[in-house]
């Protein structure tokens, strides 16, 4: 899939050039690349196509080295691409032509099969590992068939094994070949000076992924809530040839499925053939601009197009409709930026579309699923109960368990409560997929053929009712999430092109919109306050306990609460692009990803599940054959070793654990991207910091107000205010920004001095206001004045000096200042035992007076930006690190360390994109409550798996003693299951703030 767009000002007449960036592989990197590009002047347009890692950039530039530069000072490791067709023999030098060759000749392909790679997340750590090693130029990954090629310069792959291993990846070698001589291979670019004296020999033209569409279908399947399922779904779409990647959502039942199929017929095919019930929600096919197509399976007469016709021809922004009833699709043309009204028309008919548009985002949260259990299955659980217990109490009060009454009772129960368990065994069975509905299946037909009808009754009901249970409990985290878009209300008060205020769908409101909001009423969207003032609750996007004062220009965001005084705000952001839906949609993307523990268990489950499958079987033959056992003793505990076999509390336990922990980060203003940043959060041993907008507000402030004489401190900031309002200066800004809305002096005759300060006449008298070289030029530099001017430099502090031509009235001193919040933060760490480092460009005397105030023992300054990435990968040497900056700005340090985290992010889309954990509100305190959480989390997570392991080791020694029957060992296994479910979504209750200061 390709993504184009046109910069400003872009006359399309430029020459094309192509950059291969392997660490390009999300939209995250097209955001970071696009803010970065833009600020080049000759740049027309940039092309992505992110399956490929490659780059296009149209542009004007004499030399691609100003690309070239911009792209490695975020950290994007960009290579050239020559054409297979250039003519190189004219433009390259003898040296080079020659380098190329041997760069040719000495590289070759390794493939490797890695059993446990299957997602983005093994990727990820797989590239972190293999692309910093020397003579690695370039990977390729193919999930469905678990391979990784690796185009190297190595003398062999046994180097490559080793890393692989040593990240806990199940890597084997499978073949390697010597790349053929016509065929140049990935490598660095040369130096910056050999660029324009060379070609970029040795660039690659090809790339080792095959050809892929890039196509991405989002399907929705109503019972895929656990990962059973998507061990299940695994399995079966990996046999489909041309699916290449898949994405789970099991808290919102999607899957996104990445092919190169021609449309997604043979994955349905493929899901239903499993029992899975999906629907497609979203396809992913190119569309023109301004034009929108969705697949309407419910539209095929004329009474639903004029049902279409009458919802969407008012709508605002669409300009025709284009019906095609045979295909059921609709075209529509449009001038909107967002589609979300119309995809809201179009459901609000009853009509399902699906949409067919790449370059639309999904929808936020999936549609509204409740509860997934109806009135009919709790009935027909209930019924079920009453007749398996019926049959077991026939059978205690002496009826026999295999006579009529009680087999008939038996058999009623399994059809009502057990028939969708015995439906997924069997499809298990037919896939070869050896999971927890298999093992039960197997237990109630083994329980039943040695005549324990009553308790294979009794299991495969409480077997399903735990299933309920615990769908009901995963609601709950699906819901936190959910819970987030409920924040924003679906209506706006917009004033009307006549002056009316009227309430209308918050979908519909368009940018530059006014929206009224009242005292107590909830924000819709977010915008700019253009009249009123009021205080505004900002809890539910930046945790902010206290609420914050608007006035005219502040920032209000969708999802807050107004709390006094009514406020006029511009519409800056649609619905389904608020910093509020960006939240929702990174935590929902989140959660996706599985986490290191989750991979643990999931491969641990993968073994475990086998091993105890084949142990049961020894158990009920092998004592029986060779031991002289009882056939129906022996085959009872083989069958309740089956029940206790079942990994569900193991495998349940850690993606709930994971859900809730990133719900409750969201809650306190803490966007984490990912369950790896959320376990790897507790292993941070150093926290770097920048110091501007970070420790400190990024801004001067007047610090100190020095007279000298007889005027008073009130005097002085008059006159110094009066004339530094005619001044552009930082100093003089904050200076005037000290004096506050008081009224100024009538100042004439107002001249800057270059490099010197600045003058101006006030009642008559020329005031002076600069540094100490104007103070001396005019003679008023005492000794006194000197020494102020001293010390309060000593402080990393700018003075200035208020005077006439005669004598010196006061000195004022500037700086950046330290947030309140800063040393409370900085303790914190330490508390934790995370060493705080401070990294910046600043002076290494500023650096230090901020470092001593806010408790830093290590602060170094003076660095440029490569000067921060050699700090962060010494400091990465000694453990693990995290970097504190805005997103954009450092990214190479910030790419570099564990955990990249963006202060402020609120409101700010590339801050929220690139970010690993974005600290929604410009208060460094949040960074410790963020380590804090994270030791919770990986608290929950061992007490689940050491719960659920130790359950299972307990009954599986009372099975062998014979201590344990079918129906208490399926209590137990359900039992064990509720407590790690439980246990986990502790992590979405409230804490003091006291509380999340300390570890887990």
């Amino acid at each position: 899939m390709t993504t184009q767009k046109q910069l400003p000002g872009a006359s399309s007449a430029g020459s094309a050039t192509s950059f291969k960036i392997p660490n390009m592989d999300c939209r995250n990197e097209e955001a970071a690349i696009r803010a970065r590009l833009a600020e080049i002047p000759g740049v027309e347009s940039l092309a992505f196509d992110l399956p490929q890692r490659r780059l296009t950039v149209v542009h004007t530039l004499a030399t691609v080295q100003p690309l070239l530069d911009a792209l490695t000072g975020i950290g994007m490791k960009a290579i050239l691409e020559v054409s297979p067709n250039a003519d190189t023999s004219s433009s390259c030098g003898a040296p080079c032509a020659s380098s190329c060759g041997a760069a040719r000749i000495a590289t070759s392909t390794a493939a490797f099969t890695v059993s446990n790679m299957d997602c983005r997340d093994e990727e990820k750590a797989i590239r972190a590992r293999l692309e910093g090693l020397d003579g690695v130029k370039g990977l390729s990954f193919d999930f469905p068939t678990r391979r990784l090629e690796v185009s190297h310069t190595l003398p062999s792959s046994e180097s490559i094994l080793t890393q692989l291993r040593e990240i806990g990846m199940d890597a084997r070698l499978a073949g390697a070949v010597v790349a053929p001589a016509a065929t140049p291979v990935a490598k660095v670019p040369p130096p910056d000076n050999a660029i324009s004296a060379c070609c970029p020999c040795g660039t690659s033209t090809t790339t080792l992924s095959r050809s892929a569409t890039g196509n991405t279908t989002q399907f929705v399947i109503t019972n895929m809530d656990c990962p059973t399922e998507e061990a299940l779904i695994r399995k079966r779409l990996g046999r489909v040839e041309g699916v290449d990647q898949l994405d789970f959502d099991l808290i919102n039942r999607r899957l996104a499925v990445q092919h190169r199929l021609g449309d997604p017929a043979p994955v349905l095919d493929a899901l239903r053939d499993i029992g899975m019930k999906a629907t497609v929600e979203r396809e992913a096919g190119a569309s023109p601009k301004g034009q929108a197509i969705y697949l309407i399976e419910k539209m095929d007469c004329p009474t639903e197009e004029a049902l279409l016709r009458k919802a969407l021809e008012g709508l605002p922004g669409v300009t025709a409709l284009q019906f095609d009833l045979l295909s059921r699709k609709l075209t529509v043309a449009h001038t909107l930026d967002d589609l979300a009204p119309v995809t809201a028309a179009i459901g609000r008919l009853g009509m399902s579309p699906v949409l067919q548009d790449s370059s639309q985002p999904a929808p936020p949260v999936t549609r509204e699923f409740g509860s997934g259990i109806s009135k009919t299955q709790w009935l027909k659980m209930g019924a079920a109960g009453v007749l398996a217990l019926g049959a077991e109490a026939m059978a205690f009060a002496g009826l026999g368990e295999t006579s009529l009454p009680v087999v008939g009772a038996s058999l009623a129960a399994i059809a009502l409560g057990g028939v969708e368990t015995l439906k997924k065994g069997w499809i298990a069975l037919r896939t070869l997929s050896l999971n927890m509905n298999l093992l039960m299946t197997i237990a109630v037909i083994g329980a039943a053929l040695i005549g324990q009808w009553p308790e294979a009754a009794v299991v495969i009901w409480l077997f399903a009712i735990a299933e309920m249970i615990e769908a009901l409990s995963l609601d709950r985290a699906r819901n936190a999430i959910r819970s987030l878009m409920e924040l924003a209300p679906e209506t706006a008060l917009v004033k009307q092109p006549d002056g009316r205020w009227e309430e209308v769908k918050a979908e519909t409101v368009e940018l530059g919109a006014l929206v009224r909001v009242r005292p107590g009423e909830r924000i819709a969207l977010d915008g700019v306050v253009q009249s009123g003032s009021s205080a505004v609750n900002q809890a539910p996007i930046t945790g902010e306990s206290m609420p914050v004062a608007k006035q005219v220009g502040d920032t209000v965001f969708a999802g807050t609460i107004n709390e006094r005084g009514t406020l006029e705000f511009e519409v800056r952001s649609r619905k389904g692009n608020t910093t509020l839906d960006r939240i929702a949609r990174s935590v929902q993307e989140a959660q996706g990803q599985r986490a290191p523990t989750q991979r643990f268990v999931d491969q641990f489950a993968s073994i475990y599940t086998p091993v105890v499958f084949a142990l049961a079987v020894g158990i009920a033959v092998i004592p029986p054959l060779f031991f002289g056992g009882v056939w129906f003793d022996w085959a009872y505990k083989a069958l309740v070793m089956l029940v206790i076999a079942c990994p569900c509390a193991l495998v349940i336990s850690t993606p709930v654990t994971v859900v809730s922990g990133l719900a409750a980060a969201a809650r306190r203003g803490i966007l984490v991207k990912g369950g790896l940043y959320l376990e790897q959060g507790r292993l941070l041993r150093a926290v770097a910091l920048d110091k501007t907008g970070t420790l400190t507000h990024g801004r001067p402030a007047l610090t100190d107000n020095l007279p000298i004489g007889e005027l008073s401190p009130a005097q002085a900031l008059h006159i110094a205010a009066s004339i530094d309002a005619l001044s552009e200066h930082p100093v003089a800004t904050a200076i005037v920004r000290a004096y506050g809305d008081q009224p100024h002096a009538d100042v004439q005759n107002f001249e800057a001095l270059a490099g010197r300060g600045v003058k101006g006449d006030i009642a008559g008298q020329t005031y002076y206001i600069g540094n100490q070289r104007l103070a001396t030029e005019l003679g008023v530099a005492s000794e006194a004045v000197k020494a102020q001017l001293e010390q309060l430099e000593a402080q990393a502090k700018t003075a200035v000096v208020l005077s006439t031509d005669k004598v010196a009235l006061a000195v004022l001193a500037v700086a950046d200042t330290v947030r309140d919040s800063s040393m409370e933060a900085v303790a914190s760490l330490k508390r934790l035992g995370v060493e705080p480092v401070m990294l910046t460009g600043d002076n290494s005397k500023t650096a230090a007076a901020v470092a001593a105030l806010v408790g830093i023992t290590d602060a170094r300054g003076d660095l440029l930006p490569q000067d921060k990435l050699e700090a962060i990968e010494k400091l990465a040497a000694q453990g693990p690190v995290g970097m504190v900056g805005d997103g954009v700005n450092d990214a190479p340090a910030l790419a570099k360390s564990n955990i990249g985290f963006a202060m402020g992010a609120a409101g700010t889309d590339t801050a929220i994109e690139t970010a690993d954990v974005a600290l929604m509100q410009d208060d460094l305190r949040k960074l410790p409550e963020f380590i804090a959480l994270s030791r919770r989390v990986g608290g929950v997570l061992k007490a689940n798996i050491a719960f659920a392991i130790g359950t299972k080791v307990i009954f599986m020694v009372l099975a062998f003693t014979g201590h344990a029957s079918l129906w208490l060992a399926i209590l137990a296994d359900m039992g064990a299951s509720l407590v790690v479910v439980f246990n986990g979504l502790r992590l979405l209750r409230s804490s003091k703030p006291e509380d999340r200061s300390h570890g887990a």
